[in-house]
């Protein structure tokens, strides 16, 4: 094999006689919802311009085989375990096939479990033929059916077909494979690569170029940038005492209180006017590498590690620049320089679009900051936090968004965390957040945010992403149409257990948000009157399972495929649950979950039933899809 770099369609990949072997130092596959539909939106997003799209790099290091040509995947392997995953559905589910993939070339050194799992699912898309469920391996198991859940969805969202995205993942999707020299030391080359200096992200690059745009104004630019950039810290910690106190107001640090541009630059220049000047290149500029001598002295470090944000830094630009422009644009950082030179650089006066833009960036952060829900790590465990950072004489504290107190008890700043973070788990992926960007629009155009509207204004438009986009038989509506408009269009008397039940079955499902969504409403009915329900948490359970199970251990025991098939028998659970309880029935799963907590409130009401059996699974299905119906009808208090 060449040892130079080889660029690879992904057709010539898999079908080469290459063996491919994951050694066993490699971790295992660890790919979930999150990086997985990432990967499928990525390919589906080139997909119709029909331009080539570049996947990334397989390095990889010759073994000396006599029998056959093998190389060991030293680095993307995780890509790699996906494509084949992916070539692997589309062979079972395409009437056609995949003529020309006959054999995996992927392998795993001394991982049985691995090499079974995915020889069963290569052949068939199935782990039933694996006699003893003790060699599944989960996390290969769990990646392939995501992809038969997440594929569907997106290429209909995109109006393709299967056929269309798999002629353009293996002809026009490539990959770059780099072989290293035979004599390399293997160890040494993985302490180069664990060391080796990072290149100019996307983000800087803009930075850069925008500072191009409007010189002299180069310290507020950076200042602004910076302190907003870091997401996982609350942005008033970018500024020095007396910034923050001229900026986000002096008695509570609550409020911000700047117009515009211009009256934010003399604020964050009151107290650089006063020290000495201090020469600082463009470059160190970009990367933050210089010392600022306003550099805040009381920034608590610890309060990056306190908080973790739902969006990177990137994807949040998108979303500043959507909100000033108030254009229809792609929330997708892979063309975040392209989107601002289209969009910005472009505009009749660059340099006051620019100075809007950094405006609204920060303001934008400070509602994101003290609004919108992050992961909060503490010395009782992790949890969703909705909390906003005060300040008084005695120091900076945390309290809820919408009272006083330090905790989430206050009902309607619950409830909102609730219903934010069911919002959240349903798109793991740091593109396209459509809820977050109606959360921050509403946030951005209100002049003092009130839970109670904010609470109005996201059950809206969840009520709407729901009749209106994933349970719309037809004419689907865009989500930035639901976004500046959110109100549901779907009738109340248009829609009926009848006519939702087709699209309520396993397969049809488009969206996690329908689970989601009905487990925020039925923890806002059940709430006060059982404490499992009120103490419920969402997290992201990415598999749906059929409580009493499709393929039973005896074939006497299995019910219509009708019936096991339909909304009333599925729920969310983790991935590594529904792999080891699958094929249990109803009363061995309780079991299992006795003194546990269960991933869903649905579940956790499954579970409660004494029988479950065909009479119990279509009463369960006509009650949930009741309680998705009153909401339609407005008649949820919330």
């Amino acid at each position: 094999m060449q040892n130079n770099p080889r660029q690879l369609s992904v057709h010539d990949l898999l079908a080469s006689d290459t063996h491919y072997i994951i050694p066993v130092y490699q971790r295992n596959y660890a790919w979930e919802e999150g990086e997985i539909t990432q990967l499928i939106q990525d390919i589906t997003d080139y997909l119709p311009g029909g331009r080539p799209y570049y996947i990334g790099t397989l390095i990889i290091y010759g073994r000396k085989d006599e029998n056959r040509q093998s190389s060991e995947v030293i680095d993307g392997q995780q890509r790699l375990t996906t494509l084949s995953l992916l070539a692997s559905y589309l062979k079972n589910t395409l009437p056609e096939g995949l003529a020309w993939y006959k054999n995996l070339n992927i392998e795993f050194d001394n991982r049985r479990n691995s090499q079974v799992t995915f020889q069963a699912l290569f052949k068939g898309g199935s782990s039933q033929n694996i006699p003893d469920p003790a060699l599944i391996n989960t996390g290969i198991l769990n990646g392939y059916q995501l992809i038969e859940k997440i594929l569907p969805l997106i290429i209909r969202e995109h109006h393709l077909t299967l056929k269309q995205f798999s002629d353009y993942l293996f002809n026009s999707v490539t990959i770059m494979q780099v072989q290293v020299p035979d004599d390399t030391d293997l160890n040494h080359y993985f302490e180069i690569m664990n060391s080796r200096g990072e290149q100019l992200e996307k983000h800087e690059i803009l930075k850069a170029q925008l500072m191009e745009k409007l010189p002299g104004y180069e310290h507020t630019l950076s200042i602004i940038w910076e302190s907003c950039a870091g997401m996982q810290r609350y942005v008033q910690m970018g500024f020095t005492p007396e910034q923050r106190h001229n900026i986000f107001g002096k008695n509570d640090w609550g409020r911000f209180t700047a117009t515009n541009f211009d009256a934010l630059h003399t604020l964050l220049n009151k107290e650089h006017t006063h020290a000495q000047p201090q020469s600082v290149s463009l470059t160190d500029l970009i990367k933050n590498t210089f010392t600022r001598m306003d550099q805040p002295e009381n920034s608590r470090e610890e309060d990056t590690e306190r908080f973790n944000s739902v969006i990177n830094f990137p994807n949040f630009l998108l979303h500043v620049l959507r909100i000033t422009l108030r254009k229809t644009i792609p929330l997708d950082d892979k063309r975040l320089l392209e989107t601002f030179k289209e969009h910005l650089f472009s505009a009749d006066d660059p340099a006051a679009f620019i100075k809007l833009f950094f405006f609204n960036l920060l303001r934008c952060k400070y509602l994101f900051d003290q609004y919108v829900i992050k992961r909060e790590y503490g010395s009782a465990g992790e949890s969703w936090s909705l909390k906003r950072l005060t300040w008084s004489e005695s120091g900076a504290y945390y309290v809820s968004s919408f009272s006083q107190k330090p905790e989430e008890t206050d009902d309607i700043n619950h409830t909102l965390l609730m219903l934010l973070s069911a919002f959240h788990v349903s798109a793991p992926t740091q593109v396209y957040k459509y809820w977050l960007h109606a959360a921050l629009t509403h946030l951005f155009d209100s002049q003092a945010p009130t839970g109670a509207d904010y609470l109005r204004h996201m059950h809206a438009t969840g009520t709407a992403f729901l009749f209106d986009r994933f349970l719309a038989p037809d004419n689907e509506r865009a989500y930035f149409d639901i976004i500046d408009t959110p109100v549901c269009k779907t009738r109340a008397d248009t829609v009926s257990v009848s006519t939702l039940t087709p699209m309520l079955r396993y397969g049809h499902i488009k969206n996690n948000f329908v689970f989601n969504f009905l487990d925020y409403l039925l923890w806002l009915r059940n709430k006060e009157n059982d404490a499992h329900i009120r103490a419920f948490d969402f997290t992201f359970r990415s598999s749906v399972e059929h409580y009493f199970p499709r393929n039973p251990r005896f074939e006497s025991d299995k019910i219509p495929a009708d019936v096991c098939d339909s909304f009333g028998n599925l729920c969310l659970i983790s991935a590594e649950k529904n792999s080891s309880l699958g094929n249990l029935l109803p009363a061995e799963k309780q079991k299992e979950y006795k003194n546990k907590p269960a991933d869903s409130i649905k579940q956790y009401l499954m579970m409660k039933e004494a029988t479950w059996d065909e009479n119990a699974i279509q009463h369960h299905t006509q009650t949930m899809t009741e309680a998705l119906l009153l909401c339609l009808a407005g008649q949820t208090d919330h």
